[in-house]
């Protein structure tokens, strides 16, 4: 669910928004002072341009007042000093937008990777990778080439008015009627262009959403033959996304031709005094042609400065959104302790985590739970009694709605990030490997040591595999590591778990996906793992828990009963008849699944 965009008049005045920008997009102020300068060269070499026509046609004329080579000396000179000018006050604009983007990205990228964790379940990964990568992008490319424009042909546009107000100031008042003409269109359509580009931004990410779930949800998506249902969810959309677009292309392009009609207007106005002026006070040619070719010259920079109040208002959308997520993002809390190395003693006081929103529906409800060092742990239980919730409170991937949560009898609250999870390693059903090698993978953020890795492989059941990829433990494994199978992935999430060699192990439902010969291959890694960590598993398979030193009986959010195999058994409770229910429903030679 995305934010709902912001009323223009809630923004800041621009002013203060283009200056908050400045912190990234202020660069070096050498380049700003190229850019200034060059750019100033240039539009001042604009002016000089119709200055040239009044000399060359009240003396050029005239034999022997203006001798021949200096014509094509001075426009030769002008075009040249113009165009470096122009490429210098570019080159210096585009460094530091360039420089500003860099700059902007990491943070956001930072910000990203230190931010709460219900960011993610608020926002989908297509809209914060659109936000990080290409919101910032366009919006900064869009941004300084406005400022260069507005930079160019602002400074023209102020040349060319000095020189008429030299030439004729009574005439060039006239051109003064149409300022506030052309600043309330801009001002009027600038507002309705950004509060279109802030709900067309909303409305491609959710585009960006609907494929992001059909790319990852493709199999399912054809075996229900539900490919015409999800066009049509595509085609709204689409059709939202277009008549966006094209009412921010009428609000963007009303702009050109009502300040060139007031331009017109205001030239042909000037023409016609200057035609009488001529006639009365006697005007010369040089001056005439002079005055009306500066003021021709005028059209085009007040055309594009009418222009540009379109990519100002876009880029500043688009870099304001990337700085709404910094601003509204909060980073995890956390505490001070820090160990190399915990003992691995977990206790849980009258913990509870209530629902999302909601103060009465509870995944965990006052659990009470000791864990000693080395004690292998499983959690067992219907679905959604909270096995899992419970396994993700201690590295704070879930927070508690009360209670507390201990580690080495140390709230994990009052522990450093880093070195709380540090003590995790973590094995779960769903392995997610990046677009690295192998060796990247298993390593993951450590550095990597060969010779650890190829014995952690061969821990992990993997070792003939690996030699018989093309590069080895070099070689690179694509998007999440798909040209795995299932088993494969998990053992290498085991290698992964070996090579991090961390005190306390997670094991959420590692193998109940697998088929039963990758099973006892990842058993056997498993047994490999668990050796001197204490672990918890969160398992149906009753292969998987039946070796455990205690196992806890989750239901509805509570613990139900907890003891060995074959307390529990005899028991006669809630784990008795999952296992009865388990071993009915499993066929000949599969291991029973509760």
């Amino acid at each position: 669910m995305q934010p709902s965009p912001a009323a223009p008049d809630e923004r800041p005045p621009l002013t203060r928004r283009l200056a908050r920008l400045m912190t990234w997009f202020g660069g070096s102020r050498q380049w700003w002072a190229i850019g200034f300068l060059t750019a100033s060269i240039a539009a001042l070499t604009e002016a000089l341009m119709p200055a040239l026509t009044k000399p060359l046609l009240d003396r050029g004329f005239t034999k022997g007042q203006l001798q021949l080579w200096m014509v094509p000396a001075a426009m030769i000179s002008l075009f040249a000093v113009r165009g470096l000018a122009q490429f210098a006050s570019q080159y210096a604009l585009s460094r530091i937008a360039n420089e500003g983007m860099q700059r902007l990205r990491r943070m956001l990228f930072q910000k990203l990777m230190a931010a709460e964790l219900a960011l993610f379940s608020r926002q989908s990964a297509s809209a914060l990778s659109n936000t990080v990568i290409y919101e910032v992008q366009t919006g900064g490319m869009l941004l300084i080439q406005a400022l260069l424009g507005l930079s160019r042909d602002g400074l023209t546009l102020i040349a060319l008015v000095i020189y008429l107000l030299y030439l004729n100031w009574k005439l060039t008042l006239i051109i003064c009627v149409m300022v506030p003409g052309v600043a309330w269109i801009m001002k009027t359509l600038s507002k309705r262009l950004y509060h279109l580009t802030k709900l067309g931004q909303l409305a491609t990410d959710e585009l960006a959403y609907v494929v992001e779930e059909n790319v990852l949800a493709h199999r399912v998506v054809r075996l229900h033959n539900a490919q015409a249902s999800q066009l049509g969810r595509f085609e709204r959309l689409s059709h939202s996304v277009n008549r966006l677009a094209l009412k921010s292309t009428i609000a963007s392009a009303a702009m050109t031709p009502l300040t060139q009609l007031l331009a017109a207007v205001a030239l042909s106005i000037v023409v016609v005094i200057a035609l009488w002026q001529s006639n009365e006070q006697g005007l010369t040619v040089g001056g005439f042609v002079a005055y009306v070719a500066a003021m021709a010259m005028l059209i085009a920079p007040i055309r594009r400065l009418a222009d540009v109040a379109n990519p100002i208002t876009r880029g500043l959308a688009g870099l304001e959104r990337g700085l709404d997520l910094f601003d509204s993002v909060g980073p995890e809390t956390q505490g001070q302790h820090e160990v190399s190395r915990a003992t691995g003693r977990i206790e849980l006081r009258k913990v509870r985590v209530n629902y999302r929103g909601s103060d009465e529906a509870r995944a965990l409800d006052d659990i009470d739970l000791v864990i000693e060092p080395g004690e292998v742990i499983a959690f067992v239980g219907p679905s959604g009694s909270g096995k899992t919730t419970l396994v993700n409170l201690l590295p704070r991937f879930v927070l508690p709605s009360g209670g507390q949560v201990l580690l080495d009898g140390l709230d994990v609250a009052e522990w450093q990030l880093k070195s709380l999870r540090a003590q995790f390693a973590m094995v779960s059903q769903d392995v997610v490997m990046l677009n690295d090698t192998l060796a990247a993978n298993v390593a993951l953020g450590a550095e990597i040591d060969r010779d650890r890795i190829a014995e952690c492989v061969t821990a992990a059941n993997l070792a003939v595999h690996v030699e018989s990829l093309p590069n080895g433990i070099d070689t690179v494994l694509g998007h999440n590591a798909t040209q795995l199978s299932g088993g494969q992935r998990q053992r290498l999430a085991i290698a992964r778990a070996l090579y991090k060699n961390a005190p306390i192990l997670l094991l959420d439902e590692a193998t109940s996906a697998l088929d039963t010969e990758s099973e006892r291959l990842v058993q056997e890694a498993l047994q490999r793992l668990m050796q001197g960590r204490t672990t918890l598993i969160v398992a149906h398979r009753l292969s998987t828990i039946q070796h455990a030193d205690r196992i806890v009986v989750m239901d509805h959010g509570r613990i139900a009963e907890q003891g060995s195999h074959a307390q529990l058994m005899a028991f006669d409770g809630l784990y008795a008849r999952l296992q009865h229910l388990a071993i009915r429903g499993a066929t000949p030679g599969q291991d029973p699944t509760i």
